[in-house]
């Protein structure tokens, strides 16, 4: 288990999430735990979800051609 104060986990996120990648990190403001960084794989453990196949197929937002968002708009 890794702890990292606020003040470390603001002025390096990128070292704070490739901790997390690996076992969850414990952010403390003040010395008391208040936040847990994990990886998406490690919360959906926890949880007990699984990706669906609706999330395999998952579409990032698409960027419609002007010509095309036209057309089917009349």
């Amino acid at each position: 288990m890794k702890v990292v104060s606020s003040r470390a986990f603001n002025q390096d996120v990128s070292a704070a999430k490739r901790i997390a990648r690996e076992e969850p990190l414990f952010v403390t403001d003040r010395g008391r735990p208040t936040h847990v960084l994990m990886s998406i794989e490690a919360y959906r453990g926890l949880k007990g979800r699984r990706e669906s196949i609706v999330d395999l197929l998952a579409m990032p937002e698409s960027t419609e051609f002007p010509a095309t968002r036209d057309r089917w708009d009349r």
